[in-house]
């Protein structure tokens, strides 16, 4: 993941949507008046997103100068300053909204990630994503995903092969699924998903690398743990709530997924004043 050419990529696509044909509005500022500008958090939270801002002022002025009071990935408190802002008055108007869309999405994501992996502390366990993300901006949540202390899981269909009930009813079995798919899979890991103990034996008979147990109890998951003895890798899926975490972790699964990381987020309230 190119998390370079990503950022361009997203910020130009959002200053194009917001600016279009030109900011009316910012227009009444003489065009050589200057400004200084604040941005303040106003509640806790988990920043992340500092590329994508610099880039918005970058693509629009790349005179104007930011000077960042907190890193990537830090916890910050309400009424906390981020960053300062110098130059164009017209290019910190315009990139404002587009620049606080980015830092407080990102910011959500990452803050919902570090509740999740604050919750495992010390354990072996992985909290993955899913590709349950906002379209167009997937690398850029699984990278706050990280940010937050999170880990990912495969990008998008095409680096890692993840066998559900459709593709075992196609192909008629979980066996013929996994022997259908190695040639394909160019040594990328194979994972099935399965719904039973016994779907679980045959997965690891056929051969997967990962066995993901959907919506399985917690008594169904140390079974599963017991019966699978290191074989596999296990991932726990569905019904992954923040309060249930720990005791699912405790299981001794390898990786719990949710998609609670990147669509449940809630964008954090930040704030731009003009000194």
């Amino acid at each position: 993941m190119d998390i370079a050419n990503i950022v361009t990529e997203n910020v130009r696509a959002a200053l194009a949507e917001d600016i279009g044909s030109g900011d009316l509005t910012a227009a009444l500022i003489p065009v050589d008046a200057m400004a200084q500008a604040t941005v303040i958090s106003r509640e806790s939270a988990v920043i992340c997103g500092r590329p994508w801002v610099d880039e918005v002022f970058q693509q629009l002025d790349s005179r104007v100068e930011i000077e960042w009071r907190v890193a990537e990935g830090e916890q910050v408190e309400s009424n906390q300053e981020l960053f300062r802002l110098q130059g164009s008055a017209r290019a910190l108007l315009t990139g404002e909204r587009t620049a606080l869309n980015f830092l407080q999405t990102f910011s959500g994501t990452a803050t919902e990630a570090r509740r999740y992996a604050d919750a495992v502390a010390g354990l072996q366990v992985k909290i993955l994503d899913t590709r349950k993300t906002i379209p167009g901006l997937r690398a850029a949540q699984k990278y706050a995903v990280k940010c937050g202390g999170c880990h990912n899981h495969r990008h998008g269909l095409y680096d890692g092969v993840l066998i559900k009930e459709n593709h075992i009813l196609a192909a008629g079995s979980i066996t013929a699924a996994v022997n259908n798919v190695r040639p394909y899979a160019q040594g990328k890991p194979v994972e099935v998903e399965v719904e039973t103990l016994a779907e679980l034996r045959e997965a690891v008979a056929a051969g997967a690398d990962i066995v993901m147990l959907d919506n399985f109890t917690l008594e169904q998951i140390s079974e599963a743990v017991a019966v699978n003895q290191g074989q596999a890798k296990l991932e726990v899926s569905g019904n992954v709530s923040l309060g249930g975490l720990r005791a699912l972790a405790e299981t001794g699964v390898d990786y719990i997924s949710t998609g609670a990381l990147t669509k449940h987020l809630r964008a954090i309230d930040l704030s731009m004043r003009f000194l």
